[in-house]
Formats: C-alpha cells, sequence, structure tokens
C-alpha cells in the first residue's frame, strides 16, 4: 500500500471518498451549529514533517523546562506566591512589568511579520490547538484506525468492540490533557511540591481548579472541537486577510494547470483535460475540511497537508508536482521562479515589519542586560510636615524598600544628598538583603534650618551595593521644611 492509501500499482478514482466532510456524525458533536465530523486522512511529505518537527519541539520544550534546574531552584518558575518570575539567571519583579510589555509587542510584531511573508505559519505549525489536535489525532488513529475506519466505527451500533476503543481513546485523551494541567500548573508552582503532592492529592485549590480546567478545555478543543476552534473561536483567522497581500506565500492551487478536472480511471482517455484528477484525497487530508481548490479561505491554517498529499498523487500518475503549493498570487499570474518570489516577498512591507521587529528585539535584549538588580521606592513618613529638632535642624522621616533582585546575598551603602548640610541622622545606614529579598527601612534625615526654601525641598537618596559599585539606583524624594 502507498501512503495515500492506494495500491502501489493503481491511481486514485472516483471511488475514494470525496471529503471526509461528507461523512455523518456517529460519536461527538457540535457546540455551534449543525456540524459534520471530520475524518482527517494520514499523509506525509516535507510539510508534515516539519509539521512533526514543531510538535516534537514545542513539547520537548513545554513539558521539560519546568525540570531545569539554575541555581538550585527551578530553573523557570513564575512564582504568584512570592510574586517573583524566575528565568534561568535573571529574578523578574512585579516592577518589570515593562519587561512583559515589550515581550507582548515583539510577540505581535513577529505575528505580523512572518504572516505578511508566509500566511498562517503559526497556525499551522506552533499553535496550541493545532499541536494538540495533531497529538490526539495520532492517538485516535493509533487506537481506532485509519480514516475510513474511524468513519465506519461511528456509523457502527453500539457493541463491545466500539465501547472498547472509545473509552481507551477517552482514556489515554484524559491523561495525556492532565498531564498538560500538570505542566501547566508547574509554571506558577514549584514542580517538585506538586510532584510530591500526587499520591495524596494534596494540590492546593488554586492548583487544582487550573490543572483540571487547563486539562480540561485541552481535552474539549483538541479532542472534540478541533477545526470549530480555528473557524469560529479564534480571532485570527477573521483578520488575517488585512496582513495578506498578492506576494503573500500561501498554500495555493494552481487552477490554469489543473482545470478542467478529470475523473483518472485506467484504460480512459484524458486528452484535454487538467493535471487534477478529482481524487479529493487534498480536502481528506485537511484538518478543517477546506477544498484548496476553491481559493483561500479563512479557515485554511497554512499546514500544507494537501501539498503533501497532492504531490504524492502527482508522482503516482507521473506528473509534476506543485499542482499544490506555497507560492504567492502574483507567482502563480506571472509564472515567477524562486529568485523573484523571494525578491517579492521582501518587500517594503515586510522590511518595515523586520525593521521595527529587530529595533524592538534589539532594545529589549538591551534592556536585559544593562538592567540594574536593584529596586528602591522611597515614601515619606505620614507627618505633613518637617518638625523642627534642637539644634535649628529639621528632620523628615523616610521609609525605603531595598529590593535585591539577585540570588546572592548583598550589603547595600544609604546615602542623601540635595541640600547643604543635609545628613542621615539614623544609626544604621547600611543594610544587608537577603537573595531575592526585600527590606524596608526607617531612615532619619536631617538639615540645617534655611537649607531650603519653606515647603517642598527635592532631595535624593543613593543606594550602592558594598561588593558592586555598578549596583545602585539614585531615588528621588521630597524634603519639607515648615512653612
Amino acid at each position: 500500500m502507498s501512503d495515500t492509501g492506494l495500491p502501489e500499482n493503481t491511481v486514485p478514482d472516483a471511488s475514494v471518498p470525496p471529503s471526509s466532510k461528507e461523512e455523518e456524525t456517529g460519536v461527538g458533536g457540535s457546540l455551534y451549529a449543525s456540524h459534520k465530523k471530520i475524518y482527517v486522512r494520514s499523509t506525509h511529505g516535507s510539510f508534515t514533517r516539519w509539521r512533526w518537527i514543531l510538535v516534537w519541539l514545542t513539547q520537548v520544550v513545554f513539558f521539560g523546562l519546568p525540570w531545569l534546574t539554575w541555581n538550585g531552584r527551578q530553573a523557570v518558575l513564575l512564582h504568584l506566591v512570592e510574586r517573583k518570575f524566575y528565568i534561568f539567571g535573571w529574578v523578574f519583579w512585579p516592577q518589570d512589568v515593562l519587561f512583559l510589555s515589550v515581550l507582548l509587542i515583539v510577540s505581535a510584531y513577529s505575528l505580523f511579520f512572518f504572516t505578511a511573508i508566509a500566511g498562517r505559519l503559526w497556525c499551522g505549525y506552533a499553535c496550541p490547538q493545532t499541536v494538540y489536535t495533531e497529538i490526539f489525532l495520532w492517538i485516535e488513529e493509533k487506537i481506532e484506525g485509519g480514516h475510513s475506519a474511524r468513519a465506519k466505527l461511528d456509523k457502527a451500533p453500539i457493541s463491545g468492540r466500539k465501547l472498547a476503543l472509545k473509552s481507551a481513546k477517552y482514556m489515554v485523551w484524559a491523561a495525556f490533557a492532565l498531564w498538560i494541567g500538570f505542566t501547566f500548573v508547574a509554571y506558577f508552582s514549584p514542580v517538585k511540591e506538586l510532584l510530591a503532592s500526587v499520591p495524596t492529592f494534596g494540590f492546593g485549590p488554586w492548583e487544582t481548579f487550573w490543572m483540571f480546567f487547563y486539562g480540561t478545555f485541552t481535552f474539549v478543543f483538541a479532542g472534540f472541537m478541533r477545526e470549530q476552534v480555528c473557524k469560529y473561536m479564534c480571532p485570527y483567522a477573521r483578520f488575517q486577510s488585512v496582513m495578506f497581500d498578492q506576494d503573500t506565500l500561501v498554500v495555493t492551487y494552481d487552477e490554469a494547470r489543473g482545470e478542467p478536472r478529470g475523473l483518472l480511471r485506467k484504460g480512459k482517455d484524458l486528452a484535454g483535460k487538467g493535471d487534477c484528477i478529482d481524487c479529493g484525497i487534498c480536502v481528506q487530508v485537511c484538518p478543517t475540511g477546506v477544498d484548496i481548490r476553491k481559493g483561500l479561505q479563512y479557515e485554511c491554517i497554512g499546514c500544507a497537508a494537501c501539498v503533501d498529499a497532492c504531490d504524492q498523487v502527482m508522482d503516482k500518475i507521473n506528473l509534476p508536482r506543485g499542482l499544490v503549493r506555497f507560492t504567492t498570487e502574483n507567482a502563480l499570474k506571472q509564472g515567477w521562479g524562486s529568485s523573484e518570489i523571494v525578491h517579492h516577498v521582501m518587500r517594503p512591507r515586510t522590511l518595515i515589519y523586520g525593521t521595527i521587529l529587530l529595533g524592538i528585539i534589539a532594545a529589549f535584549v538591551w534592556g536585559l542586560v544593562t538592567r540594574i538588580p536593584l529596586r528602591v521606592d522611597v515614601a515619606r513618613d505620614r507627618t505633613p510636615t518637617g518638625r523642627v529638632v534642637s539644634g535649628g535642624k529639621v528632620e523628615n522621616d523616610y521609609v525605603l524598600k531595598l529590593m535585591n533582585m539577585t540570588e546572592a546575598e548583598r550589603t547595600f551603602d544609604v546615602k542623601v544628598d540635595g541640600l547643604e548640610g543635609i545628613r542621615i541622622s539614623s544609626d544604621k545606614q547600611q543594610f544587608l538583603v537577603e537573595p531575592t529579598g526585600s527590606l524596608d527601612v526607617i531612615m532619619v534625615v536631617q538639615a540645617p534650618d534655611g537649607a531650603g526654601q519653606p515647603g517642598s525641598n527635592r532631595i535624593y537618596f543613593e543606594i550602592v551595593s558594598t561588593d558592586d559599585p555598578n549596583v545602585k539606583r539614585r531615588e528621588k524624594a521630597v524634603f519639607l521644611y515648615p512653612k
């Protein structure tokens, strides 16, 4: 048997079901309008291989990161209880929200940039919905069989075999979905603590909720809703057209070469017909049930399964590959080669997107490299004005919050300037802060009467690490003189 499911010495014909979309639903259904279940046919080829490479890569990263260690702790941990994000050698605090904002901007511009170049690459190869649907489909095929066997099983009356196969499938799906939910929570709660809680099911309430919430949604979305999520719930499918133009690489059917179609049967003359033999396999392998021969549609996620399937058929009937291929509308109309396609893909639009993206990434990296691992918040005491003390001095009280953002304890010196003769009158001016810890200190500051004007005066606190002079902060504050 060939990978298209056809005997080696035959070619596709009209006996092959034109589309799994036309199969009646047996088990499972839709949360939306009346819907017929799609029984996706497996295929192989370069695009399918790349899709599975991305499946493996994303899952190795997703499942593996929580188990990596760094400096004796979890390498990647967004610790909500401690309100600290540990990313390998960096420790981020809520005050570092700017980095998260820039990261989201980079993600958005990356989406615009790659979509303008090659369409819905994210959807077809790296989107969690696509990745987990691919995995759940693989599990389903291993248990229930190929697309035709699955369709027949759903149509068959209830029997012991049917119940056994369905139960086995759902149990494997559920176990995998719970593993996904466990791993998701492990990014926000230490994985070793979670693992120790498994035998007694001693998870915290929020951990239990999110484990089952995320796992259940994965089970439903990847197991049952599948293409409906892409077609009805994902907003990207709706606004992708504004990022496409005639020089965007998309999955395309060569109508000039393929039409008029003709069913291929042994001994039948196909003179005057196009290369498309109307076998329908391109539709059967599509995870969203799209017929690419009708042109680009918003349901198409750009996975290129139809390209691999059509190439297999073309090989079978000794015709050139590429009846369905990744190309641009202009290239198809003008008959451009690869060099011309690349030249037009790198057009002003993509160059502008790329330049902005590189600029933002450079700023993000520069911010990380030059980031000072010390935060200081200065707040005045509740006293509304300064108080006059003996010796003709005026005192103000401050609360300094010192945040050590490294994983080593540090000692900090505190100094003050900004007014002539101003000084810290507190006995202690040097403070030890534990690794990734914070310390609130009360500072009493004195200044000579008359050194400043009545009301508010600008002063500065300078906090410097004793073991690294480059780790320092200079923070503004207000010193009040009585009016």
